[in-house]
């Protein structure tokens, strides 16, 4: 499906790739955003699009000379990784179980952390230029070494998926943890109150914003630069740790090589060329989709997965959905649904049953089948993943 221009009047336009119609919450969050003056072009909304903090989730905002710390949002550079490996589905037979339980015993979920400091995470070159990130993070240098390596909590996850072709392929979603989230913080407090002091009304206080050339920008720039770099190499160092236990049960320990590895942030802004011109480029939950790129586009822990190749979309800046998307808040879900619902709509997969998890049963979440028929345009499907193990944040 092609996008739709809302029916709204602002300055820059909003096209729509959403797969229902807005309620009026959304739009009041579209417009605010499309009535900034420094967006570029136009706002663009994903498929799976829905309410956020300042700013919606899904939607792609473009600017010239400025950038909303609050839209990137707190979890800086959380995106999706995935390998596909030489294994086949038989090979997993009676030992999903175990396998759950040595991925939950050697990557750290919720609030926890690693134990010990890895050789890998030790060796991260840009330790270096800790120093130089926000002053109010200056004391979690330990916190952030021990938490490089660890999943945190929410929707985030580890799973083992099979493809149509049943080869075996490991997938997990996390970010920048604790580190990222302070130095965001740090940064959306200064830009509110920098608005305070210049007098800004803003539509909503969440669009505080940083003008290119000013210290704070570049301070905000850096840092967010620095928590990108973090929660990419973070998702690398559980991916080697996850595929060290598959190998273990599957190959006896026997390194193997993958047959192809993607690694994609969806809430990050970067500096990219769109329309012949240099902009920032803020995604907040989507992924860049240039052609060629590959991307993840997971469902919820009941539903399929898709590993895509961008078609580079002008109209979209090159971009996709991150997922299916919330139909329900956590809250809601919990009030809605039971313990009986979650292990009904988990069948076949193996996870944690409890109501631990209840705000993410698949219910909670739109259609995948319906977001992708929505972004025909934006990406191509290379693999459909279905997942047989799945580990909670």
């Amino acid at each position: 499906m092609p996008y739709e221009q809302l029916e709204i009047s602002t300055p820059s336009p909003v096209l729509s790739w959403a797969n229902h119609p807005l309620g009026s919450e959304e739009i009041k969050m579209a417009k605010n955003v499309a009535s900034l003056p420094f967006v570029f072009k136009h706002v663009a909304l994903m498929p799976d699009v829905h309410l956020g903090k300042g700013a919606l989730v899904g939607s792609v905002i473009a600017t010239k000379e400025a950038i909303i710390p609050a839209a990137v949002g707190v979890d800086i550079g959380c995106g999706m990784a995935a390998i596909k490996t030489p294994f086949k589905s038989e090979q997993l037979e009676s030992k999903l179980k175990k396998i759950r339980l040595d991925i939950e015993s050697a990557i750290p979920t919720g609030f926890n952390e690693n134990k010990e400091v890895e050789k890998s995470v030790t060796n991260w070159q840009r330790w270096r230029d800790f120093k130089d990130l926000h002053p109010g993070v200056q004391n979690l240098q330990e916190k952030a070494m021990r938490q490089m390596g660890s999943l945190g909590g929410g929707n985030h996850f580890i799973e083992v998926c099979l493809d149509t072709e049943n080869r075996v392929w490991l997938m997990l979603h996390s970010g920048s943890r604790n580190i990222g989230n302070m130095l965001a913080q740090c940064h959306i407090s200064t830009a509110k109150e920098l608005a305070k002091m210049a007098g800004n009304k803003l539509a909503d206080p969440d669009l505080a914003y940083f003008i290119a050339g000013t210290p704070e920008f570049q301070a905000y720039w850096h840092d967010l630069q620095w928590a990108q770099a973090y929660a990419r190499f973070n998702r690398d160092v559980m991916m080697a740790r996850f595929k060290q236990i598959i190998e273990k049960h599957l190959a006896g320990g026997k390194a193997t090589k993958p047959l192809l590895q993607v690694n994609c942030h969806h809430n990050y802004a970067e500096k990219e060329v769109h329309f012949g011109e240099e902009v920032y480029v803020t995604r907040k939950g989507a992924v860049r989709a240039q052609t060629e790129d590959y991307g993840i586009i997971p469902g919820s822990m009941g539903a399929k997965s898709f590993i895509v190749k961008g078609k580079g979309c002008a109209s979209s800046f090159c971009s996709c959905s991150h997922g299916a998307g919330r139909l329900l808040s956590r809250n809601k879900a919990k009030n809605v649904y039971t313990l009986d619902d979650l292990i009904e709509q988990t069948k076949g997969v193996e996870c944690r049953k409890d109501t631990g998890v209840l705000d993410e049963i698949p219910g909670a979440y739109k259609p995948i089948d319906q977001v992708m028929a929505n972004q025909s345009d934006l990406v191509e499907v290379v693999a459909t993943l279905k997942q047989v193990i799945c580990v909670k944040g």
